[in-house]
């Protein structure tokens, strides 16, 4: 068994987010000290119905873990305090999803479900 398989199998969940799937895994350096990787996956679908994913990736190590978790929290936190617990993207999905259906007769919203908020 190779040793990036063993590494693998040390722990790992995965947060499935529409498009997106999170993947954390804890893995070991060459110490057989511990790490955590967190890798985000989306998926791209063409217009031939092709796709492909795009993956970036994060190395978070244990003398980071604490302020890195306060910092998580303090910015969640700011965020529901700021704009509450409702995801306002869904929201504005389905007001377009009302707008395209009452200007056209579309039968998909494909194209709207592969925009990216990242950028908002």
């Amino acid at each position: 068994m190779s040793e990036r398989v063993e590494q693998e199998e040390i722990f790992s969940q995965v947060l499935r987010a529409g498009r997106r799937t999170y993947f954390f895994d804890v893995r070991s350096t060459k110490a057989d000290d511990y790490y955590l990787t967190v890798t985000e996956s989306k998926k791209f679908t063409h217009d031939d119905g092709s796709f492909h994913y795009q993956k970036h990736k994060i190395y978070l190590y244990k003398e980071d873990f604490s302020d890195f978790k306060e910092m998580l929290n303090k910015a969640t936190d700011f965020i529901v305090n700021e704009k509450g617990s409702e995801v306002i993207s869904e929201r504005h999905q389905k007001d377009y999803k009302k707008e395209e259906n009452a200007t056209t007769e579309a039968t998909s919203t494909e194209s709207f479900t592969d925009v990216s908020f990242d950028d908002i």
